[in-house]
């Protein structure tokens, strides 16, 4: 990528110079050619042309996503900071530093992620192929990758331990791929992605697929005594656990059996006016 500014002035001197300040680089920093010498006044009153130089500097995709970053630190209240350009394969990273700039990274990287998606689209707006752009502050990529890493391990043990999925909260792509990463790691584990858009998250279950629960018992594995077929404290001819012996029930010609009428609620009868 090349960066160029063309000027004028009396001399090529004085053109290159003004170039080189458009440019934002030091003098002698930048390549330039001339345009048009400069041609002096006939009789020092008539004619006469300044000189033209055009002035260039050949730039990386890292280099324009820096110095757009920079601009936009700039605007957002930060005049003193670092912006450090590491190239790597097919990309680069962008780590900033300076006082005061936590608020750059974000709920959750949230503003770290727009940063580093805007210097991506600065990077590789003339280039041909694509050219990864990964923004960090105090080594915050690390460190929440190993957060992810923890948690996708945890949860997949936990989808293997009781035989059901759990969805993680909405990711980003590369945080998703943190996650799928470290479940693949854990035995008998799996995970997928579902959702469109900010609300896609990833989803942790078991390889064979959820295991149906037992009826009469709790999620966490218990007997829920108010269940059908239960034995409960006070149900017909089953057992009292407080006195612990069985009721007497009274002989069926002796009981005294009643239909029973659920009362109307709130003035409408149970299955509807008859007319």
């Amino acid at each position: 990528m090349i960066k160029e500014a063309i000027a004028t002035g009396d001399t090529v001197q004085i053109a290159y110079e003004k170039a080189c300040r458009e440019l934002g680089v030091e003098v002698d920093a930048a390549e330039y050619e001339i345009l048009e010498m400069p041609v002096k006044k006939t009789f020092g009153l008539f004619g006469g042309a300044p000189a033209k130089v055009r002035a260039f500097i050949k730039t990386s995709p890292a280099d324009s996503a820096a110095a757009y970053l920079r601009e936009v630190l700039m605007n957002m209240g930060l005049s003193d900071v670092t912006v450090t350009v590491t190239e790597e394969e097919n990309g680069a990273v962008l780590s900033i530093s300076g006082e005061n700039i936590g608020f750059v990274i974000g709920h959750r990287g949230e503003t770290l992620d727009a940063l580093q998606y805007l210097a991506g689209l600065v990077a590789n707006h003339a280039e041909g192929s694509y050219y990864r752009i990964t923004l960090d502050i105090g080594s915050y990529r690390e460190k929440r990758k190993e957060t992810l890493e923890a948690l996708g391990q945890k949860i997949a043990a936990k989808a293997v331990k009781y035989g059901r999925n759990f969805s993680l909260e909405p990711m980003n792509p590369y945080e998703r791929r943190i996650i799928h990463t470290a479940v693949q790691e854990v035995e008998g584990a799996k995970s997928w992605s579902e959702g469109e858009e900010t609300a896609r998250h990833v989803v942790i279950g078991p390889e064979a697929g959820e295991r149906p629960q037992r009826r009469g018992y709790n999620n966490r594995g218990g007997y829920n005594n108010r269940s059908k077929g239960g034995n409960r404290n006070s149900g017909r001819g089953g057992y009292n656990n407080n006195r612990g012996s069985r009721r007497d029930a009274a002989p069926k010609a002796e009981q005294n059996v009643q239909p029973t009428v659920k009362k109307e609620a709130e003035g409408l009868p149970l299955y509807g006016r008859i007319k």
